[in-house]
C-alpha cells in the first residue's frame, strides 16, 4: 500500500521508526518531511501535505506524528477527503478503520508505547471499513464536509 508520512521536529524520531516498520511490512512510502529534529518546524505544513496527498490518491493512506498528535489531527481534518484519527493503542487504531473509515493515522510520539507501535500500524493498515450501520454515519460526515445540514 502507498503510505504518505509526515512529522514535525517533535515527531521526527518516531516517524523514522515508523518508516522502518512500513518498509519491513512491504509498503510504498512517501515521506513528506521533516528531515531532522534539530530545527523547529510547523506541523500544519506536514498535515497539509499528507492530507492532500491521501485525499487525491485512491488506495493510499497517511500517517502523521507530532508530540501529542492533536495538532496534526486538527489540521489534517481541515482537508476535504481526509479523515484523520488520533490513535493511542491497537484498539483505537482498529476501530478508527473498522467503524470510522479513517484514512490518516495520527500518533503522538509521547503517548504511544513503542512496544505497540508495529502492531498499531499493522492493524490500522490491514483493517477494512466495516460499512453497515457505520456507512450511514460516514456518509453523514461527508455531508458535513460539504456544508450540508444534517437532519
Amino acid at each position: 500500500m502507498k503510505v504518505f508520512i509526515g512529522a514535525d521536529h517533535r515527531g521526527f524520531d518516531f516517524k523514522s521508526k515508523i518508516v522502518n516498520i512500513l518498509k519491513d511490512q512491504g509498503h510504498q512510502i512517501v515521506d513528506v518531511g521533516t528531515d531532522n529534529n534539530k530545527e523547529s518546524c510547523d506541523y500544519p505544513l506536514f498535515a497539509y501535505k499528507v492530507a492532500t496527498s491521501v485525499a487525491k490518491s485512491k488506495n493510499s493512506r497517511g500517517i502523521l506524528v507530532c508530540m501529542s498528535g492533536i495538532g496534526q489531527a486538527i489540521a489534517a481534518n481541515k482537508i476535504k477527503g481526509a479523515y484523520a484519527a488520533l490513535c493511542y493503542n491497537v484498539e483505537s487504531a482498529k476501530f478508527s478503520r473498522l467503524h470510522n473509515n479513517a484514512n490518516i493515522l495520527v500518533l503522538g510520539a509521547k503517548s504511544v508505547k513503542q512496544r505497540e507501535l508495529s502492531s498499531i500500524i499493522e492493524i490500522w493498515l490491514n483493517t477494512e471499513f466495516e460499512g453497515g450501520r457505520h456507512k450511514k454515519r460516514f456518509e453523514m460526515v461527508k455531508k458535513m464536509e460539504k456544508g450540508l445540514e444534517l437532519k
